[in-house]
């Protein structure tokens, strides 16, 4: 799908050769725009009738209307304007338009757009439109090809917003493809061919691990997951040196369990075919370095993925098995099926020889951070301070929000062992922050975070598939990173 954005006013637009026309229409000053073209004349009069309300999505659907070339128009309230409003106002405006073949469409604000608007408005036409087609055999594909935003004043924030929508929505559509891909069409092999594809360029590389080389490197826990699987693991390292070689670079941990049974300690049959999106992790950070390739910020970025299956063969890891990861230390696996902090682990080791400026790993790890967060947000685990204000303004600014869960050293109590120096489980109580501790071992050479996203990766039900978070959230990280901006912690921040 490709943006462009336009300075026009809307007496003009509605002369365009449109598919389709939403028009985004604020509550406040709307009696003012009477008479200066024909649309505000029929919005006061549907108001008056009834017909009409100011109220974030009340929609107003015109066909083949006198004096419009579009074909479709909708007039869709945003009452406030703010990011909330309008989203709420462009998934009322497709509910109205996705039945309808629409591959060009006109999006025109009747007042001053926000970059900030702007971007959001982007971004949920995307995500309403999307379509999976990948292993349907009559696949019905997005026809949406072409979004033109208008609005009376454009300014370079504007241009960049749309640029930058450009990009995040290139990535999130590519996360969601990997993600909702079947494992047997999103194999570790088949990761490891994505990021190749998408790592090309002078200021990207790609390397590609295989069993030889993570045994050669001493990763006891990640080859423990991956002993029961046919299909051999990958560890892949992406590189983005978009800055000086002297930077420090922040480096992304994604985990890669292309399919996960739960090994020996394995899951209940219902929804098992969800554990598909136990990747998004992974495609995520391939979701990540897309943008990156379209936006070529100031920095350096690495990433790093451990791909493999889990599966109860054989020669699969046992309940009670010690293992020694690539820190050295040992890890009694109590429960087979906590198997991404395994994974995670020896690669948050590996991230040490990058000196990195920051390490973010990110895995759908606990059903537990569903249960203490649901859908909304995705838990943030950090010691840093700094790290963890960042990592929040990212979510807030891009509304791929996260939320800081705690790390006190209590909750590793559970996790001692006779046999071994950590065991891989705790108790049920507080599962995400005692999965958060475990890894947290890994990462005492640099500032880490751990994003839970068990709760905000996918959506099962009707509506099953993969939402591509938190790749809007990382974007807006980095960007923030490469532009070195400080800016003011919102009071609403828990410490």
């Amino acid at each position: 799908m490709n943006f462009e954005i336009q300075k026009r006013a809307l007496s003009t637009v509605i002369r365009d050769d449109l598919d389709a026309l939403v028009v985004l229409w604020p509550s406040h000053d709307a009696e003012l725009m009477v008479g200066k073209d024909p649309i505000a004349a029929l919005v006061k009069s549907a108001v008056q009738h009834g017909d009409f309300e100011h109220k974030a999505g009340s929609t107003l659907t015109l066909y083949a209307q006198v004096g419009v070339k579009t074909r479709h128009l909708v007039i869709v309230s945003v009452a406030d304007v703010s990011p909330a409003q309008v989203r709420t106002a462009v998934n009322a405006a497709w509910s109205v338009l996705k039945s309808v073949k629409v591959k060009r469409m006109g999006v025109h604000a009747a007042f001053d757009l926000t970059a900030k608007t702007l971007q959001v408005a982007a971004t949920t036409l995307a995500d309403a439109s999307y379509s999976y087609t990948s292993t349907l055999s009559q696949p019905k594909p997005r026809s949406l090809k072409w979004l033109v935003f208008s609005t009376p004043q454009v300014h370079a924030e504007h241009r960049a917003a749309v640029a930058h929508a450009q990009a995040l929505v290139s990535g999130i559509e590519l996360a969601k493809e990997w993600a909702n891909r079947p494992a047997n069409h999103a194999t570790p092999s088949m990761l490891a061919d994505a990021a190749k594809a998408i790592a090309k360029g002078a200021s990207f590389k790609c390397e590609v691990l295989g069993p030889k080389e993570v045994t050669k490197l001493g990763m006891g826990a990640f080859l423990a997951v991956a002993r029961g699987s046919v299909e051999p693991l990958r560890f892949i390292v992406m590189r983005y040196n978009g800055a000086a070689s002297s930077q420090a670079p922040v480096v992304l941990v994604g985990k890669g369990i292309t399919f996960d049974t739960g090994g020996i300690s394995m899951k209940p049959a219902p929804e098992m075919d969800e554990m598909k999106f136990d990747m998004c992790g992974a495609a995520s950070v391939l979701g990540v370095f897309k943008a990156l390739s379209e936006l070529k910020p100031n920095i350096n970025v690495v990433g790093l993925i451990p791909a493999t299956e889990n599966m109860p063969d054989g020669s699969a890891v046992k309940p009670g098995d010690v293992v020694t990861s690539m820190s050295g230390q040992t890890i009694e696996i109590l429960n087979t099926d906590a198997e991404g902090r395994l994974v995670l682990c020896d690669a948050l080791t590996y991230a040490e020889r990058f000196k990195p400026r920051a390490v973010i790993d990110i895995a759908t790890l606990t059903g537990a951070c569903v249960i203490a967060l649901g859908g909304v947000r995705s838990g943030l685990f950090t010691s840093d301070n700094a790290l963890a204000e960042m990592m929040h303004l990212a979510g807030e600014s891009s509304g791929d929000t996260c939320w800081r869960m705690p790390l006190d050293d209590d909750y590793a109590e559970g996790l001692k062992s006779r046999f071994a120096d950590v065991a891989n489980v705790a108790g049920r109580q507080a599962g995400a922050v005692t999965a958060a501790k475990f890894l947290q071992r890994f990462a005492s050479q640099y500032p880490w975070a751990h994003l839970d996203i068990a709760g905000t990766a996918w959506r099962s039900g009707a509506a099953k598939g993969a939402t591509g978070r938190p790749v809007s959230l990382l974007l807006s990280y980095l960007l923030i990173q490469a532009e070195q901006k400080t800016l003011k912690l919102p009071s609403s921040h828990r410490k």
